[in-house]
């Protein structure tokens, strides 16, 4: 179910997300490391960082890799940010902590976010529909990005 007008506006009481979350910059490349070791990188591209929280389905994860390939936000022969993706490349990263809610205090809460065992699948499935390179789900990541524009949006499907 969708939020109210109030609710997307942060203002009023916390409400469960309940909507898939693609934070997405526009790059020049991105890499992902773990323990030192180089497990994907991208030149010109995406970088999306994933949350999924508790009511995401396969739906939702085809809806937002389609939303975020379909993305409009290279610039064309004029300067404007009018064309696609094309055959540039995404790099996703797992990201629980787009879920974080610090409304009650400094430190977050991620019980929004989704549990493992239905957020890995979920992000698998967002990948290969999204033709993504990927990170290592749920490992401690380094990701290194050159921010291009900079051009950042927070998708939900």
């Amino acid at each position: 179910m969708g939020k109210t007008r109030t609710e997307r506006r942060g203002a009023g009481p916390y409400t469960r997300p309940s909507e898939m979350r693609a934070l997405v910059q526009r790059v020049s490349r991105a890499a992902v490391r773990v323990d030192e070791r180089l497990v994907a990188e991208i030149g010109p591209g995406l970088l999306v960082l994933l949350g999924v929280t508790h009511a995401d389905d396969n739906a939702a994860a085809d809806r937002l890799a389609a939303k975020t390939r379909a993305l409009r936000v290279f610039p064309d022969a004029h300067g404007h940010m009018n064309e696609a993706l094309g055959e540039r490349e995404i790099l996703c990263v797992s990201q629980f902590t787009l879920y974080g809610d610090a409304h009650r205090g400094n430190r977050p809460s991620f019980i929004a976010a989704a549990r493992s065992e239905q957020a890995e699948p979920l992000y698998e499935r967002f990948c290969e529909r999204a033709g993504a390179k990927r990170g290592v789900f749920g490992a401690q990541m380094a990701v290194e990005l050159v921010n291009d524009g900079p051009v950042t949006l927070m998708l939900e499907a």
